[in-house]
């Protein structure tokens, strides 16, 4: 079935793919994590931010988040 899209503004694409239109499959090849406040990685053409006081939590318990190694 085709894709119907609409507006769309891409302001920056680092190191990734931007795919519009009908896939098969999408799997990652690269992960990562990066822990910040709440407002720390906002983009876009007009930004506005109150959160106030932020506090990250940066305990992880967990050993695989997203496992990439099968997909090729």
């Amino acid at each position: 079935m085709p894709a119907i899209m609409g507006p769309v503004q891409i302001v920056n694409v680092t190191g990734g793919v931007v795919h519009f239109g009908d896939t098969v499959y999408i799997s990652p090849k690269s992960a990562s994590k990066t822990n910040a406040g709440s407002g720390s990685f906002n983009t876009g053409g007009i930004i506005f931010t109150a959160s106030g006081l932020s506090g990250t939590n940066v305990l992880d318990a967990n050993l695989l988040d997203q496992p990439i190694g099968g997909n090729n």
